[in-house]
């Protein structure tokens, strides 16, 4: 369930049988021709679908991470570092003085990995509280099924490409992009990264038949309901 649709008083009444809760996070970035929210989209809503028949609240996503590489791509926002971590450890400061004890961090974005190294730091200073991290996308079962699909889709490709994330009136490319070299584009510049990346696809199809990216979207949503059930 969404914490937008509770009240304080619903809260409390949820931490008397229950201290499991959900922190989406995600980035706003080019994807190509997909939608600039599209990892904080897939983030809150695999967060809620898997937390909702659990009964488990789910907080607003965290809209901005970590993306200086694509700086150069109009309305990419990305925080420092040390404003991501900052403002990571406050959430968590606050759902563990709410009385949240297990916290699943779900994140969209890869470049929010060090809020992984955030999360095991600020369990040692609160040995009652368990954080999870989970990259839902990449997610061992997740990613299994993804190369099922398709061995060859990066950042912005089809393996982004859901109902939820792509724009109306905006027409996917057919040619499958050859995979830029990423290595080397980690060592670039934000506007010359955007020179080697050209549209944003790192590569691979632009979109798949929806029956897939579906079947996909169910074995994430298992994943991350799997985690947030079991194993605390």
């Amino acid at each position: 369930m969404r914490v937008s649709e509770m009240n304080w008083g619903q809260m409390e009444t949820y931490l008397r049988g229950d201290d499991r809760a959900v922190l989406p996070i995600g980035s706003t970035e080019q994807h190509a021709q997909l939608s600039l929210a599209t990892d904080m989209i897939l983030a809150e809503r695999v967060a809620v679908e898997a937390a909702e028949p659990l009964g488990v609240p789910v907080f607003p996503v965290i809209p901005y991470g970590i993306t200086p590489s694509f700086a150069a791509y109009p309305g990419t926002v990305s925080l420092r570092i040390e404003t991501c971590l900052l403002l990571v450890r406050d959430v968590l400061d606050s759902l563990a003085g709410s009385g949240f004890r297990r916290i699943l961090i779900v994140n969209g974005h890869g470049g929010n990995a060090p809020v992984q190294g955030l999360a095991a730091e600020w369990m040692a200073a609160k040995p009652a509280v368990r954080v999870r991290f989970h990259n839902w996308y990449n997610a061992p079962k997740t990613w299994r099924k993804a190369q099922e699909i398709d061995a060859l889709g990066s950042h912005g490709s089809w393996l982004e490409n859901f109902p939820w994330t792509r724009l109306p009136n905006v027409a996917a490319p057919e040619a499958r992009k050859p995979m830029i070299d990423i290595d080397r584009g980690r060592t670039l510049a934000p506007a010359a990264f955007r020179a080697h990346a050209g549209d944003g696809n790192f590569g691979g199809y632009y979109r798949r038949p929806d029956e897939e990216m579906l079947a996909l979207w169910r074995v994430g949503v298992e994943e991350t309901r799997a985690l947030l059930a079991d194993g605390w």
